[in-house]
């Protein structure tokens, strides 16, 4: 796009790319130095210069040597100027968002299953930026303001209507959904969890609670009526409570299905789903509900619900093979752990590895420990995105003052491999390996190395 497209001057060269970290500045980009959270992009100019910016946006007098853009109201201007680079109108998308501490990526993954069958739909969330088959990587479950909209513009150019988002805590802090305005919002749950950014569960509630200042209007709420933290939202809540307006009942749990019942106002729904545990009937029931509201069929629903496929790594069933089940899970939280190793107790043996990230809530590492070594039969505790952390002092935390015997093995590549062989010992047994999922990356300090949970098992039974 032109320089005089985005404003009104007689320069006309060519604007390639627009972003407010420098880091992220190529040849031909638009600068915009807004004021962020914990720095301010004011102070990056000269960087952003000299990594290619051809032209900066600032709300204070700038001496440099490409032209300046002098606005008022920065941050808000940085929105409009990612949309109008994007071609991104306000009615382009139906959009659809889900917050919660657990159960975002499984819930608006099925959401997302649904609608796409319905018609042609964008998913935004940790695994990245998914239509139909087509995966677009992007950098946080909720992208920045300028990758949110780059990425939204695609959705566009491949005709997508709905957009169905995970909106994390962060990004609500940070304001990266600026300009978007959902249709609907569901909350899965608040657990305590990021109180190293939010400082308390309060803060961290209020933030979540945000959410709702981006619903348009006539916008739906949805949220999980049995979760105390949620009590306060208006709208309509799920759960097993009888007072809720969509009421689960009759959970039957199988091997590799789950049968159970929603009630809403007075009809009964029998649902089927191969996503098994009781946390995938809330994640379900929410899908349920917010697709149901949307306007879908009941019927085409609870079909597409029979046939729903694994969500990437979240208790995802990996078989090559091996003579016991093999399960990936992004589960990271208190909650998130504790519902997949109880959903797994009918197995003889459970074998876990797990991590817990460095440069985060140090409070809540012995309080994992203590229910990763209390429902394990054997656990292997190893690196989780260290960061600058000590990989043994984050296992002492996780490991606390327990008497219980477990393993130490810091690199996670040779964690998962004693893992699959103590399983290969014990068929009929299962190995939970969490904390991160189909995560392409391991932070090591200040740098994202190549690291895939998934790529170490495949390698390891090809080898």
């Amino acid at each position: 796009m032109k320089i005089n497209e985005l404003f009104e001057t007689e320069l006309n060269f060519e604007i390639t790319g627009i972003v407010d970290d420098s880091r992220d500045v190529k040849d031909g980009y638009l600068f915009v130095a807004t004021k962020g959270f914990n720095v301010d992009h004011y102070d990056y100019i000269d960087m952003a210069i000299r990594n290619g910016a051809v032209c900066v946006v600032a709300d204070r007098e700038v001496n440099c040597s490409v032209p300046v853009f002098y606005v008022e109201d920065i941050n808000n201007y940085y929105v409009l100027l990612c949309k109008k680079f994007n071609n991104i109108l306000d009615n382009d998308f139906d959009y659809i968002g889900v917050t919660g501490t657990d159960g975002k990526t499984t819930s608006t993954s099925i959401i997302n299953q649904i609608l796409s069958k319905h018609q042609k739909c964008a998913l935004i969330g940790t695994n990245g930026m998914f239509i139909g088959e087509d995966k677009y990587n992007t950098s946080n479950t909720t992208p920045c303001v300028s990758e949110l909209y780059d990425v939204l513009g695609i959705a566009k150019a491949n005709g997508c209507k709905q957009v169905v988002m995970e909106v994390s805590s962060e990004a609500l802090l940070h304001n990266r959904v600026e300009g978007i305005k959902y249709s609907i919002v569901g909350f899965t749950n608040i657990t305590e969890d990021h109180l190293n950014v939010h400082g308390s569960i309060g803060n961290y509630i209020e933030c979540k609670l945000k959410l709702l200042e981006h619903l348009k209007e006539d916008g739906i709420v949805v949220y999980n009526g049995d979760d105390v933290n949620l009590c306060q939202i208006k709208g309509y809540s799920f759960g097993v409570n009888q007072d809720c307006d969509f009421v689960i009942s009759n959970v039957i749990e199988e091997s590799n299905v789950v049968k159970f019942n929603i009630t809403y106002k007075g009809v009964d729904y029998d649902i089927v789903s191969p996503l098994v545990g009781l946390y995938n009937v809330y994640n379900i029931t929410m899908a349920f509900a917010i697709c149901l509201l949307y306007g879908v069929d009941s019927s085409f629903i609870i079909e597409c619900i029979k046939d729903l496929k694994p969500i990437y790594g979240r208790r995802e069933y990996l078989d090559f093979g091996q003579n016991f089940d093999l399960i990936l899970d992004y589960a990271h939280t208190f909650n998130g752990i504790k519902s997949i190793l109880e959903s797994c107790e009918n197995y003889k043996t459970i074998i876990t590895v797990t991590g817990a990230a460095g440069g985060r809530e140090v409070e809540k590492r012995s309080k994992i420990g203590k229910i990763v070594l209390e429902k394990s039969d054997v656990v292997v505790f190893t690196m989780d995105d260290p960061r600058y952390e000590s990989v043994d002092k984050i296992i002492d935390d996780l490991a606390g003052d327990t008497k219980k015997e477990y393993f130490r093995i810091k690199d996670r590549v040779e964690a998962i491999h004693f893992a699959l062989k103590v399983g290969a010992k014990n068929p009929g047994s299962v190995v939970l390996i969490l904390g991160k999922g189909r995560d392409n990356y391991m932070a090591i300090e200040d740098k994202k190395v190549p690291y895939c949970d998934y790529d170490v098992i495949k390698e390891y039974y090809e080898k």
